[in-house]
This record gives C-alpha cells, sequence and structure tokens, in this order.
C-alpha cells in the first residue's frame, strides 16, 4: 500500500528537529510484514497491525497514512500549541473510525487492528500518542528511558504486583493487549510531554524488538552509533535472537536545524 506525503512547513522557530533512521524486516518466522513506520523532522511513528496478514497491513498502513496527512496540519507553524497538541492527539479518533469502515466493508478484515506509538517535535518538546504496545524510549546520558507503557495485560499485573518481571517471559497472557486501534472501542488516550536536550536519542519500537531484547540490551547496541548503524545493529540482534516477529525500529537524534525538504517517508507496509 503506497501513500503520497502531504506537503509539510517547518518551523522557523528555534526547534530541535529529529535525524532519524529507520528499517521495517519480516523476521524469520512471519510471512508478512504488518509493521509500518515514518520518519519526519518533527514526527516519527511505528504501527504494528494484527487480525491476519491482510488485516494488519491494512490496519497500520491506514493509520500512519492519516497521521502522515494529519501533519500537515499539526506540525505548522500558523498553529498554536494547545491545538496543535489537541489536532494531533484526536488522530486516534480518525483512525479507529477508518477501521471501522474498512472491517465493514469488508468481512474478511474482521478483527483488524494496530497499536500506534508516535512522537512529535513541538517548541523543544517531544510529545508523545501511545496506544498498545509499541515502545518508544529515550536514551540520556548513560540511561535509557521508556517514555510509553504498555496496554497489556503483562503491565497491568506487574503495576499491581501481582507477577514479577521474571514470570513475564513463561506467562500465556504475555502477548495480550488491553487497549489498540481496533474501530470498536472508545477511546480515552491522553498525550505525554517530555523536555528535550541535546544529545537525547530516541527509539520507538514494535514488540519485535522489545520482546526479543532487554532495555540494557537495547542501550548498549545503539551507543556510540549514527542512526544507521544502530537501526542496522538491533535488526541484526534480533535476527541473531530468532526474530520470532515483523520488526520495526526507527533511532531518532537532536539536531538544531532544520532539513532544506521536509519530507515524510514510509517504511514496511506503508512503503510497499
Amino acid at each position: 500500500m503506497k501513500f503520497d506525503a502531504p506537503s509539510v512547513r517547518l518551523s522557523d522557530m528555534d526547534s530541535l528537529y529529529f535525524l532519524s533512521a529507520a528499517r521495517s524486516a519480516v523476521g524469520l518466522i512471519r510471512n508478512g510484514n504488518e509493521d509500518s513506520a515514518l520518519t519526519h523532522p518533527q514526527l516519527i511513528a511505528v504501527a504494528d497491525g494484527m487480525g491476519g496478514h491482510a488485516g494488519g497491513e491494512i490496519a497500520s498502513a491506514i493509520a500512519l497514512e492519516i497521521l502522515a496527512r494529519r501533519s500537515a496540519v499539526f506540525t505548522d507553524v500558523e498553529m498554536d500549541k494547545d491545538s496543535a497538541d489537541d489536532y494531533f492527539n484526536s488522530t486516534i479518533d480518525e483512525i479507529d473510525g477508518a477501521l471501522k469502515v474498512a472491517s465493514d466493508d469488508d468481512p474478511a478484515l474482521s478483527g483488524l487492528g494496530t497499536t500506534l506509538t508516535a512522537l512529535f517535535v513541538r517548541d523543544n518538546q517531544a510529545v508523545l500518542l501511545h496506544i498498545g504496545d509499541s515502545r518508544a524510549y529515550r536514551i540520556r546520558g548513560a540511561s535509557i528511558e521508556q517514555l510509553s507503557v504498555d496496554h497489556t495485560v503483562m503491565q497491568e499485573l506487574l503495576s499491581s504486583g501481582t507477577i514479577t518481571q521474571a514470570e513475564v517471559a513463561e506467562h500465556p497472557q504475555r502477548s495480550m493487549l488491553t487497549q489498540a486501534l481496533m474501530g470498536s472501542q472508545a477511546l480515552s488516550i491522553g498525550l505525554h510531554v517530555f523536555d528535550l536536550k541535546a544529545g537525547d536519542r530516541f527509539i520507538l519500537c514494535s514488540d519485535g524488538l522489545s520482546g526479543v531484547l532487554t532495555d540494557k540490551e537495547i542501550k548498549t547496541l545503539v551507543k556510540s552509533q549514527t542512526p544507521q548503524d544502530a537501526v542496522a545493529a538491533l535488526v541484526d540482534a534480533t535476527y541473531i535472537n530468532g526474530a520470532p516477529d515483523n520488526v520495526t525500529i526507527i533511532v531518532a537524534d537532536l539536531a538544531d536545524s532544520a532539513p532544506k525538504q521536509a519530507a515524510i517517508e514510509f517504511f514496511g507496509t506503508a512503503a510497499s
């Protein structure tokens, strides 16, 4: 599924921008890729589709096509911050509605859905929109921090103290989501805002990475690497460890000047 990227104006204000590299790979077990990713100087996003090969591909591609189209509005310098954040956040409602239409129009797509994890940079802040279990990390100095909170049964059990981290790998419900975009839910997802510092590195990924490598392993593999080499190292590591799922990764550093052309690039399903 191929989409034309919208034209986006970058702010002339004193801001920071993403300098990104990305890759989406099928893995060693799956027959197709249900993941999608996009990069732009002010926006990075990963979507992990579900609902069977065709349904998952379509769901993740729909999510990022809508996000890319709406980005022409919420990244525009003429829009005030509160309005931009509101419009960014309401992307999930349009995606959910589009998934319902797709499912209603084609019964074969019943059960389709997708995660969505997106970071939007504006006025030296990073704004996170997140639903599902695709993750956002920030590496700052010697530390790696998971910015997103998984919408999974496992996370709820961990947060309540019912199970320990050591028990997660063998738990029968380790992959069960509690929230996702599926065209059938009344969603209430809030934005999370993070400060930016020079030297910050952000990683967005599907659970094809986070389900195989620990946070410490991720941090070690990307240390002192360019974004391109960091992505390659992470994908290679998932394959060495069996790559049981599609794996999609964005590594983004901060730059203090905007590129001359603000192009949106798609990866994975959305680029095919």
